[in-house]
Order: structure tokens, then C-alpha cells, then sequence
């Protein structure tokens, strides 16, 4: 029972982390840049459950690892930011890319903090955070690689559509329910529809393990 409750803490500290500090980057960056939205509703907090969402947090990682996707990631209630207070296309953009930014840092961070695990003596302990950065370093990367999908409400929206002084655009980025839509039929309607036709339609299982797997080979 007492391993169980290691494994779980060890898997479960790390992605949320991840999400937490990923949230916290989009706040701090914003703040910096002149918008104090996020701070005025009490969001630049390390509390988990201040930033948790019902679906990204605890309904959609539970779908995954019921489901044949083939991994597990979530995501934490988006931090407000007023983007009318951020003056230039830069600055949108350096407050977009912030939340992936903070979980490359961390990969890094622990592929380098890894390293000298292995100069602890003591098994018990080396083990704890052997598996504790490599999981840091895996949930860093798959969120990362996920957010940089250009559809909404992820980040790849706003930075490859946020510079364009468009109507279209900004309707394109505000479209969080469409986007959470097609996400949906993706993650688990094609893969289904394909079982059905003998073939694999796991397009964002096979994006998402793909891309993670190439650049978590980098630091491992």
C-alpha cells in the first residue's frame, strides 16, 4: 500500500507542477508587462487548487488514461490576462510563449539535476528523485509540445495567430469552445472511428508521443 502511495505522489507532484508553474509564468509575464489581472485575482499563487479546472485538471486526465490515446496530460484553469493592457505584439507574444518557456526551464533544469543523482549513496533516497525528475522532465515536455498546437484555448493560438491585426484572428483565438471540440473529436472520436475501420487514427496520440519522446531522448 505505502508503494502505491510513493508511485502515486512521485507521478502526481510533477505534473502538477508543471501546470501550476506554467499558469504562473503567463502571470508573471503579463504583470510584468503593465497587466495585473491575474494578480488581482489571486492566481500568482502556488496553491494547486486555486488553479484547478474541472475538465483539463480532473475530467480529461482521467478520460486519457481510461481511454487508447496512449498518454496522459491535463491542464490548469487559464490565468486572466487582459491582453487590451499589453501594448505590443512582442509582449503578446513573450506572455503567450511564458507558460511553455517556465516548462522547457524545468525539463532542462532536471535533465541537469539528474546528473547527480547518481553521486547519492543512499537507495531509497536516489531512487525517490530519480523518478521524480525524469518525471518532471516527461510532463514538462508533453506539456510544452501540446500547448504549441496553433487552436484555441492552447498557447500555439496566440503565438502563431496573436500577431495578425486581423477580425478572423481574434475571433480564431477567443474560439476556446470550438477548439476544445475539435480537440475532443481528435483525442477520442477519430481513434475510436478508426478502431472501427481496423485503422489507427490516433493522430494527436502519435503528434504528442512522437514529438515528446524526440526531444525528451535529448535530455535522458
Amino acid at each position: 500500500m505505502l508503494t502505491h502511495i510513493f508511485v502515486f505522489v512521485l507521478n502526481f507532484i510533477p505534473i502538477v507542477l508543471a501546470i501550476v508553474l506554467h499558469e504562473l509564468a503567463h502571470g508573471y509575464a503579463a504583470l510584468k508587462l503593465g497587466d495585473n489581472t491575474a494578480q488581482r485575482f489571486g492566481r500568482l499563487s502556488l496553491n494547486p487548487i486555486k488553479h484547478v479546472d474541472l475538465f483539463g485538471t480532473i475530467i480529461l486526465p482521467v478520460l486519457l488514461y481510461l481511454s487508447s490515446v496512449g498518454f496522459v496530460f491535463g491542464w490548469a484553469k487559464p490565468v486572466p490576462v487582459n491582453f487590451a493592457k499589453i501594448h505590443t505584439k512582442k509582449d503578446m507574444l513573450i506572455v503567450a510563449s511564458a507558460g511553455i518557456v517556465m516548462n522547457i526551464i524545468l525539463a532542462l533544469v532536471s535533465a541537469v539535476l539528474l546528473l547527480g543523482v547518481n553521486l547519492i549513496s543512499a537507495p531509497l533516497l536516489h531512487g525517490i528523485l530519480e523518478v521524480f525528475l525524469v518525471n518532471m522532465v516527461v510532463y514538462n515536455i508533453i506539456l510544452a509540445v501540446f500547448n504549441i498546437l496553433p487552436f484555441p484555448p492552447m498557447d500555439g493560438s496566440k503565438i502563431f495567430f496573436g500577431g495578425i491585426d486581423k477580425v478572423w484572428a481574434k475571433k480564431y483565438i477567443a474560439a476556446d469552445r470550438l477548439g476544445l471540440t475539435l480537440f475532443l473529436i481528435v483525442a477520442f472520436v477519430l481513434p475510436l472511428i478508426g478502431q472501427i475501420f481496423n485503422a489507427n487514427w490516433n493522430i494527436l496520440g502519435w503528434y504528442i508521443t512522437s514529438v515528446s519522446k524526440f526531444f525528451i531522448s535529448l535530455l535522458l
